[in-house]
């Protein structure tokens, strides 16, 4: 068939479907300013406007600050993300007038004849029109591991993705029409799936808000009956509402995650799924295939060796190498030796290579049934040649087995003859050795799942240091049905050879029953249920259109020594995310608990609006910002939620007890209540100045820098006298000073206890 002509392309339906690798513009924008924090803050800010001073309403600028970080931040992580996609979208190749050409996705138009290969991802439903041995596999739309045969007529659709041999199809519904452009979209798009990051913020929030309403009108009227002055009790009763909202934490957490995505991104690896981040921290097994991973792509043909005289060896390797359209790394290594087929070599029957059989073959007619593949699959253990075979695979070379049979169906072990073995240089990544040692020290654990001979892996992974690599395990003596046993083995051992497609998605579910976070690398369609499997997917730049529709992550660039600044990225994020919201909801407790004293008791609140504005700029803040962007190395573990609580509510609890004491003993004399909430505020500055020097930890130069800072900033607050007097502070009672300042030490070293006895518990 010619194909579509180019006059019946210009009018035809395209294949456009909206890009969905991020929010659109007006989504980001209403994401960020229409929110509950925003709706409560304004109307907080509205009525310190109304009522009181317009310092006090400094509190106010949050909004805006929040909305438009959040918004140049997210849109720079689209940006990044949108720019990668393009580079990740595979062509198609597609016949038109008669020729074949490679288009991008969205040229394709209703009617196109499009053509398939080996690993290549069907964008659009369709009618096949010729198949010489096509393979679909529709695993990711039905679930069914076992690939289809397809013949002409027969229907394929949109999201599944050919394995073995070629043909090709006409397009019968294109765009939003085919049938699986919904789940095609949700492989590739940047989403804020579930994590328990995400869920333990949100509880968070969802809690504190219900906490907010009965503390708020707690605290409202215990200011409005103790004060004669209505706009100070309203701005008594915002200081605590306002300090209560953690409004930088969802802010905190979103940019964290948004620049990691672009610093990924400017390391060419294009993160699909936002929650990829969050996996990157937690992963603690690396299983790695062997080709296209820890060896460079593509292969070069060693020695032919003719186990018998009397048979054409070179013409069937010819034959068999240039029998398929779409030729595999390894035929194209033998074609630069063989380029063409002989006169008279031409193929009937064709069943061609994939992962699951291991060999490929064809019916030449009179010269013969030819089978290429592997010799421990094709050959008797009594066979010529099988020893010889193993000897060189232990080296680490590949080895191919060339054999007659009498025809496709007898390609049995009992049933072959040998006649040649064909070895195959593999090159190594010259960055392998580096990146697995980076493994190695932070304690992630690789397994090699590999389809190749058990030997020649274990010759690759003691080459490359891999620890117990010469112990190479046989994928095909493994329990089938016994997955207690299974994840015995791979806890025990590290490289295993001849593994299936479906061995692999089953390595990856024993691994994760042992309670370990998986990720797994690929780049071909026998890595593809794996990596939809996996805790997180990563693929290589140049695999499979498949692979990399399935994976969270894609090295675009396709360097494995990406791999580290992948993982680090997301350990970084984690843990900065977990700092700062143990600085959000320290602010949080202590807010709750200086509310419910104040109003119980009948107190004014021990400071203002600005005040805090004050306080929580120089404690959370700026630091959060430092914080949130500071690298890290240390894996992330699970209980996000109990271990932040187990922090912040013994330091806020504490926080609140020094900031109320210090307020009280000032309150009792005969100061103003502007130099009581002075008292009040020097012990809210130190305490939480503590919690930060605890939660900055360890204390690196940079570090102590910023901490240093934060004291200068708050001490030339209290000594410039238009600063004091903005901020509404006033020193005076030196007594009543120096008491905060020692309720704070006792306090903060209290709070050191308390946490250090909270982290020993368990949730």
């Amino acid at each position: 068939m010619d194909g579509l002509t180019s006059a019946q392309v210009s009018g035809a339906k395209t294949n456009h479907v909206p890009r969905r690798s991020s929010r659109s513009f007006g989504a980001i924008i209403r994401a960020n300013v229409f929110t509950l924090f925003n709706l409560v803050i304004g109307l907080l800010w509205a009525l310190v406007l109304i009522f009181g001073e317009w310092q006090d309403g400094l509190f106010g600028l949050v909004i805006v600050a929040n909305a438009l970080i959040g918004i140049v931040q997210e849109l720079r992580a689209k940006r990044t993300l949108d720019k990668l996609a393009v580079i990740n979208e595979s062509p198609v190749r597609v016949r038109r007038d008669g020729r074949d050409q490679e288009l991008h996705p969205r040229r394709l138009v209703l009617g196109d004849l499009i053509l398939l290969g080996p690993g290549d991802r069907l964008l659009v439903d369709g009618e096949v029109v010729e198949s010489d041995g096509l393979e679909i596999d529709e695993s990711l739309l039905t679930g069914e591991a076992d690939p289809v045969h397809k013949r002409p007529g027969d229907a394929v659709l949109s999201g599944s993705f050919a394995v073995a041999g070629s043909g090709a199809f006409v397009a019968t519904k294109v765009g939003t029409d085919a049938y699986a452009v919904r789940l095609a979209e949700e492989a590739s798009r940047f989403h804020l799936a579930r994590s328990e990051l995400r869920d333990g913020v949100a509880n968070f929030i969802k809690y504190i808000t219900w906490l907010v309403i009965p503390i708020g009108a707690l605290l409202i009227y215990s200011q409005l009956r103790n004060s004669t002055d209505f706009g100070t009790a309203i701005t008594g009763a915002v200081a605590g509402i306002v300090t209560m909202i953690p409004e930088g934490l969802v802010l905190m957490t979103s940019i964290a995650f948004a620049v990691g995505v672009v610093r990924l991104g400017r390391r060419d690896c294009l993160v699909q799924e936002l929650p990829a981040i969050e996996g990157l921290a937690r992963v603690d097994v690396l299983c790695l295939d062997k080709t296209g991973t820890l060896t460079a792509g593509g292969m070069d043909l060693g020695e032919v060796l003719p186990l018998r005289d009397d048979q054409p060896v070179g013409h069937a390797l010819a034959a068999l190498a240039n029998v398929d359209h779409r030729p595999n790394a390894t035929a194209k290594a033998i074609q630069v030796h063989y380029p063409s087929a002989a006169d008279g070599w031409t193929a009937g029957e064709v069943v061609p290579f994939s992962s699951a059989r291991k060999w490929s073959g064809a019916d030449f007619g009179a010269h013969g049934v030819w089978l290429l593949g592997a010799p421990d699959v094709l050959l008797d253990r009594a066979a010529d040649g099988y020893e010889r075979a193993a000897e060189l695979a232990s080296t680490g070379t590949r080895v191919l087995a060339l054999c007659r049979t009498d025809s496709l169906e007898k390609a049995t072990a009992s049933e072959t003859v040998a006649v040649a073995l064909v070895t195959l240089k593999q090159r190594i990544r010259p960055d392998a050795h580096e990146t697995l040692r980076y493994f190695a020290k932070q304690g992630v654990t690789v397994k090699v799942l590999s389809g190749d001979n058990p030997d020649a892996v274990a010759a690759i992974a003691t080459g490359l240091e891999i620890p117990d690599g010469h112990r190479a395990i046989d994928a095909r003596t493994l329990p089938e049905n016994d997955p207690d046993k299974l994840a015995e083995l791979l806890d025990t051992h590290t490289v295993f050879g001849r593994v299936t497609p479906q061995q692999k998605r089953a390595f990856v579910g024993a691994l994760q029953s042992r309670g370990h976070t998986v990720a797994m690398t690929g780049d071909g369609v026998n890595d593809v249920l794996a990596l939809k499997d996996a805790d997180l997917g990563i693929a290589m730049g140049a695999g499979s259109p498949a692979t990399k529709a399935v994976a969270q992550v894609v090295l675009v660039d396709d360097k494995f020594a990406s791999l580290p600044h992948v993982v680090g990225e997301g350990r970084r994020v984690l843990a900065n995310i977990e700092r700062v919201a143990n600085l959000f909801l320290t602010k949080t407790f202590y807010a709750i608990a200086l509310s419910l004293l104040t109003g119980v008791l009948g107190l004014m609140f021990p400071f203002a609006p600005r005040h805090s504005t004050l306080v929580n700029a120089l404690t959370i803040g700026i630091p959060a910002f430092v914080l949130a962007l500071a690298p890290t190395l240390e894996r992330a573990k699970p209980g996000f939620v109990p271990r932040v609580m187990r922090f912040a509510v013994p330091a806020g609890l504490l926080c609140a007890a020094a900031v109320f004491l210090a307020f009280w003993a000032a309150h009792t004399g005969t100061s103003t209540l502007t130099e009581d909430r002075t008292s009040g505020v020097i012990a809210l500055f130190l305490t939480t100045w503590w919690v930060l020097i605890l939660i900055t930890k360890p204390l690196t130069l940079g570090r102590m820098a910023m901490i240093v800072a934060m004291a200068g900033l708050f001490g030339l607050s209290l000594a410039i006298p238009f600063v004091r007097d903005f901020f509404a502070l006033e020193p005076g009672d030196l007594s009543n000073d120096l008491t905060a300042v020692g309720i704070s030490v006792v306090a903060s070293a209290a709070i050191s206890v308390a946490v250090k006895l909270a982290g020993t518990l368990r949730p």
